[in-house]
């Protein structure tokens, strides 16, 4: 009777799989370090040349300005560690403002049943494209890029191409008093600093995010199916749902963060949420987070849209212009992918030579 072969050892109980277990953990070691690092020179840069920059005003308001870049950035997060992009997500964001207000300021919906409807039609982008990618095989780019596009002439539509305001609604209609009083009190500044209930969502979110990706068996797989697709197949993972969860999530997230960005600003545009596109891959990029899927962390995500937060606020203080913030962002964007680059194949040596 021939003998049965062992089942081989797990790659984290094998030398290799140890030289590489250890040489990620160092990796992100490196770069949460190197991004604290890079947050503590800012802060101390931009305190030399403007005394108020670590003043409790602007450190709060960098927090309030980050919180809408920080929620759709750990959206992406999901996409990204599993192994697809999604360039769709600034396009949602604005979305779910203009569906919000087209239901409920120019319609004369109800709140709450405008508020699901926004959501929903978030979670539809996001189905969609994780169908197309997930199940029709269509490259996440072709698709995302194309339902970017899509969004927004949705959005032109739906806001009617005009700004829109339930303060001050079009003549004709109305909005009840007490839900524009629930709308805003959702991101309402607390006490004199002007502390916004907004930050307080972007912790929440932020929390439920980590817990999920670090701490759930839906994590560990989203980052398992990220790292090694084939291998994820061969033990008979559920591929396709995962990759349309995240997506799912994504479009979710970013609808979220209209709406909340919406409740603090007061008003929306058509055009609402698409500056957001860069600097969101930039948090997530910065943050750790690998283009080639399989790695990426909570806290390096929140660590990078801080940075990229205090970058435009002492930028702004110190009336730099726009031309100094864009070059600041593409810069730092471009510098994280090369990062990235360079930590993957010291990696990938210190595995082959395991």
């Amino acid at each position: 009777m021939a003998q049965t072969a062992p089942p081989s050892a797990a790659a984290g109980d094998s030398p290799r799989g140890g030289a590489l277990a250890g040489g990620r953990a160092f990796d992100l070691l490196l770069r949460l370090g190197g991004l604290t690092f890079a947050i503590f020179l800012v802060a101390v840069v931009f305190q030399s040349l403007e005394s108020s920059f670590l003043s409790v005003d602007v450190m709060i308001s960098t927090l309030r300005s980050m919180s809408p870049l920080a929620i759709m950035a750990l959206g992406l997060l999901l996409v990204i560690v599993v192994g697809e992009i999604d360039l769709s997500f600034a396009a949602t964001f604005g979305l779910s403002a203009n569906v919000l207000a087209a239901c409920w300021v120019l319609t004369g919906w109800s709140l709450y049943p405008s508020l699901l409807v926004a959501l929903g039609a978030c979670v539809l982008v996001g189905a969609i494209n994780g169908l197309l990618v997930a199940w029709a095989k269509v490259p996440a780019f072709i698709v995302t890029l194309g339902t970017y596009n899509l969004i927004y002439g949705f959005s032109i539509h739906f806001g009617e191409g005009q700004t829109i305001s339930p303060s001050y609604p079009p003549a004709g209609k109305e909005v009840s008093g007490s839900e524009l009083s629930f709308f805003t009190d959702l991101t309402k500044k607390i006490g004199d600093a002007g502390f916004s209930l907004e930050i307080l969502w972007m912790v929440a979110i932020a929390l439920v995010v980590g817990f999920v990706l670090h701490r759930t068996i839906f994590g560990f797989r989203l980052t398992a199916i990220g790292g090694n697709p084939e291998a994820a197949r061969l033990a008979r993972l559920p591929v396709r749902f995962y990759k349309f969860l995240a997506f799912v999530l994504c479009a979710l997230l970013a609808g979220i963060a209209g709406i909340l960005d919406f409740s603090f600003g007061g008003s929306v545009a058509p055009s609402t949420g698409l500056e957001f596109t860069f600097p969101v891959f930039a948090a997530v990029i910065i943050g750790g987070a690998s283009l080639a899927g399989g790695r990426g962390t909570m806290i390096g995500t929140i660590g990078g849209a801080l940075l990229l937060a205090a970058l435009s606020t002492g930028l702004s203080l110190v009336s730099s212009g726009p031309f100094a913030q864009q070059v600041f962002l593409g810069g730092v964007t471009v510098g994280a992918v090369l990062l990235d680059i360079w930590s993957r194949k010291a990696l990938d040596r210190r595995a082959a030579r395991a």
